[in-house]
């Protein structure tokens, strides 16, 4: 490895933006496509390129989206001066970095790390441009600033749209904004930056302007515009989120699972599919979803927060909430909801139930219209139901409650007390039938027909 493919590489994430167009209390970056931050994203695509230190330009009152940087440092912007202004901010805090500075947006998520990793390696082929920048060809530039090349492609300056001549704005080749130059290099030219323009704003692309009047070569390489369009309103994100849930359908069918419906089936970005994994149409899965080999997930379900094991079945129409834990071979059946709760090996509860804060023993039954009556309105409280056990339809379980081993419960039960291993427990009001009542009561309503007679009282 030469010296210069050596070399350490640093990232200044510029975020301060306001991101006024998304017309929203949130912070633009914090947005989420499939699941995840925006900034996140961004962030997450560099720890693949990789980079050694990232500092986090915000701007004030910003602490949300310096939450979500954390561990990596943030600093303040606090005056809205330009990108060549908010890169200044970070020097500080990359305290004497020596290597390249690679500059990129966190409104631009879809950016991946192998296009970041081929702009490394243009700054770093011998011998090496000063700078470098990351560019893509659009059929109309509208606002984004364009790349003007000599002959030989080698790029001369960028010019903002704002400050673009005519001839200049039908140049196709525009600019991501994304940069790499030496460290040392970059700052000492960001400190003869002028804003003289359009915007009276300090223009981090006027670096490659001031490079090339030292006689340094500046190059560009080229993108994709799709992974290098920014996020600046509501129609750009859900169109950024459908490239991203593209990638991850093509990325799950690629792992081994079958995705019967591809264009219905939504993950988030975490999302974890084992091989031979079955998922039908109309599936939504949201935030830590680990789904093991074999699993099947039928039509129409919801998935958030929740592990499914080895070869269990869950749906049609079943929700996982956060604490989901569904063992090997388990069933979840239509409209059946799960939080916080275990369902051991071979368990099964097919339908129209209700399980929260609940540990379901192996291959114990739940029957249909079960509910765990986990929340008394202050306090949660836990319901522990034993291996092979039997809950039969219609059953209330009033936690904290534990029906152990192989009992049976009755249809039609409100548990309130524990029910022993091996035991039968019974738990509702004895049945009445009054002869002729509904007849009666048929009459009382619509005053139609005869009443039946009462019923004799017997003698004494």
């Amino acid at each position: 490895m030469t010296a210069a493919n050596a070399r350490k590489t640093a990232a200044i994430v510029l975020a301060a933006g306001k991101g006024t167009r998304m017309k929203s209390s949130l912070p633009k970056v914090l947005h989420p496509l499939a699941g995840r931050p925006m900034i996140a994203h961004v962030l997450a695509t560099l720890k693949h390129v990789p980079v050694e230190r990232t500092v986090v330009v915000v701007g004030p009152g910003m602490e949300a989206i310096a939450a979500a940087a954390a561990p990596h440092p943030c600093v303040v912007q606090q005056e809205q001066l330009g990108t060549g202004h908010a890169v200044k901010m970070a020097r500080q805090a990359l305290g004497g970095f020596t290597g390249d500075v690679l500059v990129v947006f966190a409104d631009t998520p879809l950016v991946t790390a192998p296009t970041l990793q081929r702009l490394l390696a243009a700054r770093r082929h011998e011998p090496g441009p000063a700078i470098v920048v990351l560019g893509m060809r659009l059929p109309d530039g509208g606002a984004y600033g364009r790349l003007v090349c000599d002959p030989q492609g080698r790029l001369e300056r960028i010019v903002e749209a704002r400050d673009a001549t005519e001839s200049e704005r039908k140049i196709n080749l525009c600019n991501s904004g994304f940069l790499v130059a030496d460290a040392g290099l970059l700052f000492q030219l960001l400190d003869g930056l002028s804003n003289d323009n359009a915007k009276n704003e300090y223009y981090l692309t006027d670096v490659v302007k001031l490079a090339r009047a030292r006689g340094l070569a500046c190059a560009v390489v080229e993108g994709h515009a799709l992974e290098l369009a920014g996020i600046n309103s509501r129609g750009e994100l859900a169109l950024a989120e459908n490239v991203m849930q593209n990638r991850l359908r093509s990325a799950a069918l690629e792992a081994g699972a079958t995705l019967i419906g591809p264009d219905s089936v939504f993950f988030s970005s975490d999302t974890r599919i084992g091989a031979d994994v079955r998922i039908g149409p109309y599936v939504v899965f949201g935030p830590g979803v680990t789904l093991e080999a074999g699993a099947e997930i039928r039509p129409f379900c919801h998935l958030e927060g929740a592990h499914v094991g080895k070869g269990a079945v869950i749906g049609p129409f079943a929700r996982l909430r956060p604490g989901a834990r569904i063992g090997e071979r388990a069933h979840v059946g239509n409209f059946v909801e799960i939080k916080n709760t275990a369902l051991m090996a071979g368990a099964k509860a097919n339908h129209l139930s209700y399980l929260g804060d609940a540990t379901v023993g192996a291959k114990a039954n739940i029957g249909a219209g079960t509910i765990t009556c986990n929340y008394d309105g202050f306090e949660k409280a836990a319901t522990e139901i034993g291996e092979g056990a039997f809950i039969g339809s219609n059953t209330a379980l009033v936690a904290p409650v534990t029906v152990g081993a192989r009992a049976i419960v009755g249809a039609g039960s409100v548990i309130t007390q524990d029910v022993a291993p091996d035991a039968l427990a019974v738990a509702r009001g004895g049945q009445t039938n009054v002869a002729e009542g509904a007849a009666r009561y048929r009459a009382r309503k619509t005053g139609k027909g005869k009443a039946a007679p009462a019923p004799k009282k017997p003698s004494a």
